[in-house]
């Protein structure tokens, strides 16, 4: 969807460099983990969805980024988020250095397989 694209560099275009770069990183990581994945912009923040689920979502906030992930698939990698703020499907970092991006590729193709398998995203 070259309009949702759109939307989601214009969305980084607005923040200030370090949260664009932070979160360009996260958007690379997606796309790369799961290159089927449709980039579309919900909810006011750029939003992944794969097979016609939900597959994350992130957002800048106002102290914090957020990645949104599948509820399930988070709760057996909390050990490895413990030092991070966490909801109950969201991932809070300060700084791209805080977010273990190996944990998060790990969460995101252990989402894929449960989608793969049937499951249904918790997500939106």
């Amino acid at each position: 969807m070259a309009n949702a694209r759109v939307e989601v560099d214009e969305y980084l275009g607005k923040l200030d460099s370090e949260r664009r770069a932070a979160l360009a990183q996260v958007r690379s990581l997606i796309v790369e983990t799961v290159p089927e994945a449709v980039e579309t912009m919900r909810y006011r923040m750029p939003t992944y969805d794969y097979k016609g689920a939900m597959l994350c979502a992130f957002a800048s906030q106002k102290q914090y980024m957020s990645l949104y992930v599948e509820p399930r698939v988070l709760d057996r990698h909390r050990k490895e988020l413990h030092h991070l703020s966490l909801g109950k499907s969201c991932i809070r970092f300060k700084s791209i250095d805080q977010l273990p991006l190996g944990t998060v590729r790990t969460v995101l193709k252990a989402t894929v397989q449960a989608l793969d398998a049937g499951g249904e995203s918790s997500l939106g």
